[in-house]
This record gives structure tokens, C-alpha cells and sequence, in this order.
């Protein structure tokens, strides 16, 4: 029996991130990831029993990556505002920094291959801002709406700028960001 390598593993995620960025789900077999990795193709089911289990357990481990920079330093004893602000900054800095996890993750969320389980759990590494915004709403700071819809609008805003950003069609500013992040909160307050 063969024993799991991490530096295997993880060459096969990278692999498997650049292969699908670049060419699409349905284009990247795990025999292009498995040469890209540097490993056999039989390697890679060492690893993993089918593509799908391999790309749902690379959503969760983007997902644990992104939620522990989010949560870094997190503290919920601080004032609403603030704790809101940290998180958003957080994640916009996550996802301009891991170009590649990102747009993986947006691309991979909108796939019939995404377990329901997966999701769920990605879901639960991000409990602590539904903690937030549940708190808004319990002290009428936020609007008394569905907390999936704060968390989307959240969110949404942030991804859509950096997207932009990535596409070249924006610069970077940290004046746009701190606006971004304003008109974010003023989106949510009751």
C-alpha cells in the first residue's frame, strides 16, 4: 500500500487549479493534472477516488485557506463596524493575493460537481461572520432580512471589484477600497 505525500497532494491541487483556470472543468482530465503534478496517473488516485472527489476536497481546502486569513486576528469583541470592516478587508486582501484559488472557487461554486456536503462545510468555515451579522440584526444594526442575503451582498460587492481589477479594467486604489468597504456597510444598516 502506497502512503500519502503532502507535497504530492498539493502539487496535484496547484496542478489541478491552473489546468482548470485555464482551460474549464469539463477540459481538464486527471491525466493533464496528473502530468502537470509531475505524478503517474495512478498516483492521483492514491490521493483521490475520481476527479470529483478531488475537486471537492480542493474547494474545501481553498475555502480553509481563505477562512483562516479572513479570521486571522479576527475578534468579535470589538466594536460591530470594526469587526466587519477587518473581515471584508481580509478577504479582498485573500482573494487579490490567490489570483488562482479565487477564480477557481468562482468557477467551481457554479458547478453541478459541487456536493452539497462540500458547500455546507465551506459554509461553516465562515460561521463566525454569520455570527456577525446575526448580531447586527439582534441589535438593529442591520436590516432584519435573510442573513444569506447580508452575507451575499457582503461579499459580492468585494468580488466583483477584484474581478474587475483583474481583468484590467480598474486599478487597484486603496481610497476605492475603503469606499467599497463604506458603501458595503451603508448597504446593510437598517
Amino acid at each position: 500500500m502506497r502512503h500519502k505525500d503532502e507535497n504530492k497532494s498539493e502539487s496535484i491541487f496547484k496542478a489541478a487549479i491552473h489546468l482548470i483556470n485555464e482551460h474549464g472543468l469539463s477540459e481538464t482530465s486527471m491525466s493533464k493534472i496528473a502530468k502537470k503534478a509531475g505524478v503517474s496517473a495512478s498516483t492521483i488516485y492514491v490521493y483521490f477516488e475520481n476527479k470529483e472527489d478531488m475537486l471537492n476536497k480542493l474547494y474545501l481546502s481553498v475555502k480553509k485557506k481563505m477562512s483562516l486569513e479572513v479570521f486571522y486576528n479576527y475578534d468579535d469583541s470589538i466594536s460591530l463596524q470594526s469587526a466587519f470592516e477587518h473581515a471584508l478587508r481580509k478577504f479582498i486582501n485573500f482573494i487579490v493575493t490567490n489570483k488562482e484559488e479565487f477564480l477557481f472557487i468562482e468557477q467551481f461554486s457554479n458547478s453541478p460537481l459541487l456536493h452539497k456536503l462540500s458547500l455546507k462545510e465551506g459554509i461553516e468555515l465562515f460561521e463566525p461572520i454569520f455570527s456577525l451579522l446575526e448580531k447586527g440584526k439582534s441589535q438593529n444594526i442591520f436590516k432584519q432580512v435573510d442573513t444569506g442575503l447580508l452575507h451575499m451582498f457582503m461579499f459580492n460587492p468585494s468580488m466583483q471589484y477584484v474581478k474587475e481589477y483583474f481583468g484590467g479594467r480598474i486599478e487597484l486604489k486603496q481610497d476605492t477600497l475603503n469606499e467599497l468597504i463604506q458603501m458595503t456597510w451603508d448597504a446593510l444598516k437598517a
